[in-house]
């Protein structure tokens, strides 16, 4: 079996690669044949491999054009041996005109190169030194995009704009009448031409957006009207968007003027729904000028290489603020210390900072809950005449090998056959969005799971609630929207379309699981139904040491940890608090039966009053609430910022207008 894995997967991979190579010697052997049908049809295969490479095969397309062996190249090859070829067709081929074709040619991948250039050069001018998201904009002068097939798709492009061309030489080829090719070419030739200028137009004065200079001084502008006074700095990958997303409604609760910091262009729309206003700002030099601003707090829910940048800033307060509890490593980072405090959820994480001994001084610790968690609905008793809905969401593999990272690799498949072996179980798989981005074991062992998964739901029952689930809502943006453009459309948000966007979110949810059923699996991925959701309509958690656990027991519910990392359960208990009211399960799995009964009748619940107790001691008391303590953090920390820059503020020179200067002169 795994050979036959591996061989469709080669299959997959060099099929596409095997064929065009196929293309071009069939294009060589009609060419030197000569034989006009051969060179005929395998031109058209060519053709249609590379529509394929573009729409299904991206990544080895990419892979040939480090190799040098891009569409450009291919393309001109493909010409090249139709016009060889049409020099050794007889008896038609010494009376084709091939200096003009070939004058022809030459000038239609001169204006490709020409257009190429100007793509370049378009860019380059609707690159904004700063981006930005429901802020008026419209003083920037932007406009929408040039199309995309002229600006994103480089070889889309040169195979459409060389189609009559190539086509045109075909015909000549068939029929040995010369007006073909130079029909086909000079159509090339105009349709490339047509192209250059329509790029050209968005290079003129009027058509291109602010230049950099500008932009930065209606940034600055911009920050001296809005006078924002908190807001969050995040930094990561096209899968760490999640970190952030998680603290947009609380930093929105706040009062105040917020902000959302981002330092990477694509994170933009990675970014959940808010009416937030959110700014982008790539360079270290453009960051520097929050230095001058009214920002006197900055919240980081992530640690990255380019948070060390903004804590240059003196004018800024740093907190540290995680996107979770949980009792991994890096969950106590050395990194912590270099902000001005940690916020953490209750006093089970203060324990960990000072166990730790990574510099956090326990004074920078500050208790504030985890005001995500309004949402989680708590325990209404056992599942009555329904199946038990079991969650199970592993967490990743992290980057080192530590106790409690991911039961997927070595318990996944055993937890989820055990949980299917129930008749009376509804199981939502729901893993980690960064499962599998280290460890290759843990991406095949989830490929497996969600087929385990798949299957247990059955074909028809998957292909009912695809029909049947509501449509996942996107921004509508055109095509050909750039940063610049995408700019122009999220302005000003509406008045009310967040609470607009909640409302449908939550008709959403219940859509989804409405469609579901409660008897279907289901294997959970991207943003939505949100964990939280899933939360709500589960029973029972199982899961690894992450941050899913410390937030799950806001539901008071039962959950249970596997324990893959070797130890003793006793010392698994000791080493990760938060498995003090877990039921812990071994990595076979032999302990999902006694676990689905104990969630069946209440009375075998032995833990109820330890998930309490630890709930209290991981998310702190329930009174003030977590909201509330939050903005009280907040407000104390924004008090030491403008304390700092009271004391350190540098005196305005004194002009000579100024009463003591006016005595002065007197005095002389």
């Amino acid at each position: 079996m795994p050979s036959l894995v591996r061989f469709r997967r080669s299959r997959r991979r060099f099929g596409p690669l095997a064929a065009l190579g196929v293309a071009f010697a069939g294009q060589v052997a009609g060419a030197v044949g000569p034989d006009a049908r051969v060179l005929a049809a395998s031109t058209a295969a060519g053709l249609a491999l590379e529509v394929m490479l573009n729409r299904r095969h991206r990544r080895l397309s990419r892979v040939l054009s480090k190799a040098r062996a891009d569409v450009m190249v291919r393309q001109l090859i493909r010409d090249l041996l139709l016009v060889a070829g049409l020099m050794n067709l007889e008896p038609h081929g010494p009376g084709m005109p091939y200096l003009p074709l070939c004058y022809g040619l030459l000038l239609c991948y001169a204006l490709y190169f020409a257009c190429q250039g100007a793509v370049a050069k378009v860019r380059r001018s609707r690159t904004l030194p700063v981006l930005t998201r429901n802020i008026d904009a419209s003083a920037l002068r932007l406009r929408p995009a040039p199309p995309a097939l002229l600006t994103r798709h480089p070889g889309v492009r040169l195979i459409g704009s060389g189609l009559p061309a190539t086509a045109g030489l075909v015909a000549a080829a068939l029929t040995g009448d010369g007006r073909w090719a130079g029909g086909g070419v000079a159509l090339s030739v105009l349709l490339a031409g047509t192209g250059l200028a329509v790029l050209l137009a968005w290079l003129l004065p009027g058509r291109r957006p602010a230049g950099e200079a500008e932009v930065l001084a209606w940034f600055d502008a911009w920050l001296a009207e809005y006078r924002p006074t908190v807001g969050m700095y995040f930094s990561g990958g096209t899968s760490s968007a999640y970190q952030a997303n998680m603290w947009l409604e609380p930093l929105a609760a706040l009062g105040g003027r917020p902000v959302i910091v981002l330092r990477e262009r694509f994170m933009m729309q990675k970014i959940g729904a808010t009416d937030l206003p959110v700014i982008c700002v790539p360079k270290v030099a453009h960051l520097m000028r929050l230095e001058h601003s009214t920002l006197g707090v900055l919240i980081h829910p992530a640690n990255s290489g380019k948070t060390s940048q903004v804590l240059r800033i003196p004018t800024i307060k740093h907190a540290f603020v995680n996107h979770g509890e949980s009792d991994k490593l890096s969950s106590c980072n050395p990194y912590a210390k270099a902000y001005d405090e940690v916020w953490v959820a209750g006093p089970a994480a203060r324990e960990r900072y000072a166990l730790a001994e990574v510099g956090v001084d326990d004074r920078d610790v500050v208790e504030i809950g985890r005001p995500q968690l309004t949402p989680i609905l708590p325990y209404s008793g056992p599942p009555a005449g329904r199946p038990v809905t079991v969650l199970y969401a592993p967490t990743w593999e992290g980057w080192t090998d530590d106790p409690g990272n991911t039961s997927v690799i070595l318990a996944g498949e055993n937890l989820v056959r055990a949980l299917l072996a129930d008749p009376g179980v509804r199981l939502l798989y729901k893993p980690h969005p960064m499962t599998g981005s280290v460890d290759p074991r843990a991406a095949a062992a989830d490929a497996r799971i969600r087929r385990l998964v798949q299957d247990a739901a059955g074909p028809a029952a998957g292909e009912e609630t695809a029909a049947r689930r509501p449509a996942k809502e996107r921004r509508a943006f055109p095509a050909r929207a750039d940063g610049a453009e995408r700019m122009l459309l999220q302005g000003v948000p509406e008045p009310g379309r967040a609470s607009a966007h909640a409302a449908g979110e939550a008709a959403w949810d219940e859509a989804y699981w409405a469609a579901l059923g409660p008897r279907e699996h289901r294997v959970v991925t991207g943003a939505r139904p949100a964990l939280y959701s899933c939360f709500n309509r589960a029973d029972l958690l199982i899961s690894d040491v992450s941050s899913v656990v410390s937030d799950f027991l806001a539901s008071g519910k039962p959950y249970a940890v596997a324990n893959t990392g070797g130890l003793s359960e006793d010392e698994f208990r000791a080493v990760f608090p938060t498995v003090r009211a877990a039921t812990v399960l071994t990595p076979d799995g032999r302990g999902v039966p006694a676990l689905l009964e104990a969630v069946r009748d209440p009375s075998k619940d032995r833990l109820v009053a330890v998930r309490a107790e630890l709930k209290e001691q991981l998310l702190g008391p329930a009174d003030p609430p977590s909201p509330v303590r939050f903005a009280a953090a907040v407000e104390a920390l924004a008090r030491r910022a403008a304390a700092r820059g009271a004391r350190t503020a540098v005196p305005a020179p004194r002009t000579a207008t100024e009463p003591d200067a006016a005595a002065r002169r007197d005095r002389t």
